[in-house]
């Protein structure tokens, strides 16, 4: 099962996975810390970017807090990745447009979530719209949930 998998130097399988943040991702490391961890965005795309690396793979990250940025990169993804992560935040609850710019992609695609969203104060937050388009989902496993997101990828890829 290889989507959009490029070949460098006629061996090697080298895959782009995309990384996609929604709204206030940005803020990761100073909102609510005891909520969502002390790490940054930065960090989380280090770690993950280091993941793939290790698989020969390579991630364009992008984080925005506009839905139709997130739009905007779903459609290059179509294109460009050979999987998507993304964490959609906010826009898991209400954003028809990004779930269906979900479903449009090929490839695989892992719905991450820092927190249990089962387990938020707010009932609302259970049901993620983007769940639906999701090749599966991580949530509650704090920023361990993207490389564990990556290593998934990295194996469907690898089948």
């Amino acid at each position: 099962m290889r989507h959009n998998a490029r070949i460098d130097s006629g061996e090697a399988r080298v895959a782009t996975i995309y990384l996609l943040n929604g709204p206030n991702l940005d803020m990761l490391g100073v909102r609510e810390t005891a909520m969502y961890g002390h790490a940054t965005l930065a960090e989380i795309e280090q770690s993950v970017s280091a993941a793939a690396a290790r698989h020969g793979h390579t991630i364009v990250a992008r984080q925005t807090n506009a839905e139709h940025e997130m739009i905007e990169h779903l459609h290059e993804a179509r294109t460009e990745a050979a999987g998507v992560i993304i964490n959609p935040a906010g826009f898991s609850y209400h954003s028809v447009p990004v779930l269906d710019a979900l479903k449009i992609l090929k490839c695989p695609v892992i719905e991450v979530h820092i927190t249990n969203l089962h387990k938020r104060d707010e009932k609302w937050r259970v049901n993620s719209l983007i769940s639906g388009a999701a090749t599966g989902t991580i949530s509650g496993l704090g920023a361990h949930g993207y490389v564990l997101a990556l290593e998934h990828i990295a194996q469907l890829l690898a089948n």
